[in-house]
């Protein structure tokens, strides 16, 4: 499959993006469809308590997946900025030293994955009855984590030089392949979460073969090569420059949602089964409002390199534009057909109760995240970390463990739980978006000296 480089720097930014998005869409929508997928099957043929005990470890495996999806913003950023400068040694240098830092962070992971499962369910106070088969899970989850980083690099590499395609192609084929390893493991061999586990894993070493064979087998740039495969001293300090830092934002902060998770855990496990289903609504809206977060992040990327201030400005008030419409969009159609959603996970009345209890606060919301996240990879964009990480660990991070500790306590109810969410969204969207202003204000200047 050959790969054509898109150039961001020229041309209809509106329809550039369009084009950029879409596939990016498709990509993140089925990602979520093929992860529904398993709790899909473990909640309908493995019971209430398999959906529970996978529901348990949403938070755990984000965790880890967090930080590579951090870490491959990195590669995003920089290969972006190399090809925006027209500069093809730095591209080269960036791309072979990051296809070095994923594998390395992927198999670290692994190990943290594999020795910290069980002490981390327990830290979360799951419940005694899911325990065993989540940890299971996690475990199982784990052993695809170094692949899961290595699929993460070729995307973002491939986002950078603007295909967004290829990702979507081979992520349909691998998501084939776990939905009917699914079905497979768990209504044949009667393997339960194992199975579920299982399928997923060896999904995600496909999808990490694929697009490896891709940028193995094209010529040019993104040639990935063994005679080119080093570590470059100054590539890797940009890339973890920009990576590491949104990395440990998305550890820090789903460590803050392991507090939330442990306040859910206090409810009964019908309580976290329907958190668990209608917390697929949150994933969907997040995933495809975040295909216009990363057109942010890869078209202001290009033309900073390209030192074009105009179109940068430009290309985030676009995509903010996309991204804050979809969420109201999604928001309100979960909001008036909740009730359909979550019974494609679990058919129990006590369940889809408990799951609307979520939706009925979580729903309209969505553009406040929206606003929050665009604005953040708008200003890594721009080659900053560091400040919006600050920012979102003070309003999410903190504020989410002051009021699980603080706050939820003087009402212990689902609404005042789930309030956190769109409370610390807003507080953080107007920083960031006052972030981004002071940043682009000194940068423009810069690029117009």
């Amino acid at each position: 499959m050959r790969v054509s480089v898109g150039d961001m720097t020229e041309g209809r930014l509106h329809g550039k993006i369009v084009r950029f998005a879409l596939p990016l869409i498709a990509t993140n929508f089925l990602q979520l469809f093929f992860n529904m997928a398993d709790l899909a099957v473990a909640g309908r043929f493995a019971g209430a308590s398999a959906l529970g005990a996978v529901g348990s470890t949403t938070t755990s495996i984000w965790l880890f997946t967090g930080f590579l999806i951090g870490v491959s913003n990195g590669v995003n950023v920089i290969v972006a900025r190399d090809l925006g400068a027209k500069d093809a040694s730095g591209t080269v240098k960036s791309i072979h030293t990051s296809f070095l830092l994923c594998l390395i962070v992927g198999l670290l992971s692994l190990f943290v994955g594999l020795f910290g499962t069980t002490p981390l369910l327990r830290l979360l106070n799951t419940r005694p009855e899911l325990l065993s088969d989540a940890a299971l899970y996690l475990k199982i989850c784990a052993a695809g984590l170094p692949a899961l980083a290595l699929y993460n690099f070729g995307n973002a590499t491939l986002s950078a030089v603007g295909d967004t395609k290829t990702p979507l192609f081979y992520l349909a084929i691998s998501g084939v392949v776990n939905i009917i390893l699914n079905l497979i493991f768990v209504i044949v061999f009667h393997l339960g979460v194992a199975g579920v586990a299982l399928a997923t894993t060896i999904s995600q070493y496909l999808s990490a073969v694929l697009i490896l064979r891709v940028l193995i087998r094209t010529p040019g740039l993104l040639n990935l090569r063994m005679s080119e495969m080093k570590l470059d001293a100054g590539k890797t300090k940009s890339i973890l420059a920009i990576g590491l830092p949104m990395g440990l934002q998305n550890t820090i902060f789903n460590i803050s949602n392991l507090f939330l998770q442990s306040g859910l855990n206090s409810f009964d496990a019908v309580t976290v089964a329907g958190s668990t289903a209608a917390g697929n609504a949150d994933n969907i809206a997040y995933n495809v409002m975040m295909a216009f977060y990363t057109a942010a992040s890869s078209f202001i990327s290009q033309n900073f390199g390209a030192k074009k201030p105009k179109r940068i400005l430009q290309s985030y008030l676009i995509c903010q534009g996309y991204s804050f419409g979809i969420g109201l969009i999604l928001g309100v159609g979960f909001f008036v057909f909740g009730e359909a959603f979550i019974s494609i996970f679990n058919t129990e009345p006590a369940v889809i109760a408990a799951g609307m209890e979520r939706l009925r606060v979580m729903a309209l919301a969505f553009m406040l995240s929206a606003v929050m996240d665009c604005t953040t990879y708008a200003v890594r964009g721009l080659g900053r970390s560091l400040i919006p990480t600050a920012i979102m660990l003070l309003g999410v991070g903190l504020f989410r463990v002051v009021w699980v500790l603080f706050i939820f306590p003087l009402h212990h109810t689902l609404g005042m739980l789930y309030a956190l969410y769109p409370v610390s969204w807003g507080l953080t969207a107007a920083m960031e978006v006052v972030c981004f202003l002071v940043v682009y204000h000194k940068e423009s200047k810069k690029l117009r000296a």
